[in-house]
Parts: structure tokens; sequence; C-alpha cells
């Protein structure tokens, strides 16, 4: 399975009781045959020249009030993060994922090089703050790196977390014991989950890695929204929903409101930047008549 997709699922189907769980598999094989059975929604779902987040948005469309919710994430999530040619045997992995869990109660994680390990994290970090406000980012980030910090300068816990020959269950109580009550519910399933799904000798490096992914996950969910005039509830409705189309994120707007801006809207989230702004448009015309006069006047020079 995809690292960053097994990531994902192990959060959202390690946290269901075991009525859901039951049917979250039945839905996930069910909607496996669909797939495999269906022509066109096997086209949909591989087809190379639609953008992942648009995919995505497709298969929610297409689920929503058919199959559980935490299918809808699971399938979504695939569409947008797994190459297009793959996602149909996803849909059958995490059918398998459902049902293993549901009969063991547990997932086992195969051991993963570096990068791949983290990608994993990167996974299971997307699904537990997906729906998690971004004021509580900056609590997780700090609480995260901290964590990192104490277990550099202390050799006993750098014994016991780092070795991969330490039982799973005493390095989760440890960082359990050392966790809880200091760190709010989310940041300890992200520090438990660096030990069950990382790499023993990385978990350093992991959670410092995750401490600048959540900072970026965080930068995508919040568009800086300039606008000329306030924007009314319709336009930012509007604006939500297409961002989020955009993203394949859900978007929290902040808005300013800036008269020099003439007219639109200027959008800053992650490192997108639209600019429908008429101050905008006023200075991509002044630049192209700028650009024109110069070439016109190197003409009259040659000449």
């Amino acid at each position: 399975m995809q690292p960053e997709l097994e990531g994902y699922a192990s959060a959202l189907i390690g946290s269901l009781d075991a009525a859901t769980l039951s049917a979250a598999s039945e839905d996930l094989t069910s909607l496996e045959r669909t797939v495999l059975s269906n022509r066109d929604l096997h086209a949909v779902l591989t087809d190379t020249a639609i953008a992942p987040a648009t995919r995505a948005s497709v298969v929610d469309d297409l689920l929503r009030g058919k199959v559980h919710d935490v299918v809808v994430r699971l399938v979504s999530y695939a569409a947008s993060h797994v190459p297009a040619q793959d996602v149909p045997h996803s849909v059958g992995e995490l059918a398998v994922m459902a049902r293993e869990w549901l009969e063991s109660g547990q997932w086992l994680y195969e051991s993963l090089g570096l990068l791949a390990s983290r990608h994993r994290v990167a996974g299971f970090a997307d699904a537990m703050l997906e729906n998690f406000s971004t004021e509580g980012f900056a609590a997780i980030e700090r609480g995260l790196f901290e964590w990192a910090r104490a277990i550099e300068s202390s050799a006993e816990l750098r014994q016991l977390l780092l070795d991969r020959d330490a039982s799973l269950g005493a390095r989760l109580g440890i960082t359990d014991d050392l966790l809880r009550g200091r760190v709010d519910d989310v940041g300890v399933r992200l520090a438990r989950f660096v030990i069950e799904g990382g790499r023993a000798r990385d978990v350093v490096g992991t959670l410092d890695f995750l401490v600048d992914y959540v900072a970026r996950v965080r930068d995508w969910r919040v568009a800086r929204v300039h606008t000329a005039r306030p924007l009314d509830g319709s336009s930012r409705e509007a604006l939500e929903q297409s961002l989020a189309t955009l993203t394949g994120k859900s978007v929290e707007l902040q808005v300013t409101t800036e008269a020099d801006l003439l007219g639109g809207v200027l959008v800053e989230v992650g490192d997108l930047r639209l600019d429908a702004t008429t101050r905008g448009r006023l200075g991509l015309l002044h630049d192209a008549v700028t650009a024109g006069r110069h070439y016109e006047s190197t003409i009259d020079r040659n000449d």
C-alpha cells in the first residue's frame, strides 16, 4: 500500500468501534467489486488527465450518502494521493486493511525506508489534522518539537525509543507516560505513530519532519484573502468552495479589506498566489506597455 494512504487509513480505521468498522469493511469490499465491474467508474478513477484534487472531489460526489462517511474519506484520499492507475487497487488494499483490523484488532506495519516511513507518518498526520482547528496547530508543533529535544537530551530515552529490539509496548508506554497531560490528544497520537509507523533509529528525525509538516499543512489550511470591499456571505462561501476544490482541503479564510486594491480579490494559500485585483491587472498592463516601449525604443536606436 502507498505509504501516505497506509498512514491515513491507519488513523481512521484504527479509531473505529467494532460496529462501525464492520460496516466500513463491508462498504469497501462492495466498492472494490463495483470499481472492477463498472467501466465508467474505473475510467474516472484511472484517468490521468484529471487533477488529483478534482478526482477526489468527483469521488466524494459519487459516494457521499451511499457508503459510510469514513469510506468516503478513505477513497477520496486515495484518489488524490495515489497514482491514478493504482486507485482501484488501493480500494482493494483498504478493504483488506479493514478486514484485518476487524479480525485481529491491529495492522502490522512493514519496515520501510527512511523517506517512505516519514510519508506514512505524514499520511497519519493528514487524517488527524483534517478536521482539527488551525488554532491548535502551533501547540502541536511546539509539543512535538519539545518531545524531540527531550529525547535528544536523555540517554535513557534514546536507548529505549531508538532500540529496534525493545518491545513496541514499552516504547509506546513511555511515550504515553511522559506526554499525557502535557500534550493534547492529537499530539500524543502523532508521537505514538512515529513509534508505530516510523523507523526506530529515526524517531527524532521523524519528529522534526513532523513539526515542519504540520506547519506546511497549516499554511495550506489558511487562505489570506485581501479584498477591496468586504465579502458578503455568498461570496465568502463560493470562495471557500473554490479553494477547497483547488487545494483538495477545507480552507479557512482570513479576510482583510484594503481599499487601495481598487477592486477584485488577492488570495494567498500555501505557496499559491491568485491575483484577481484591479491593481494587479493594472500592474500587468503597465509592465506590458513598458516592455513594448522598451522594444520600440531599441528598434529606433538600431535604425
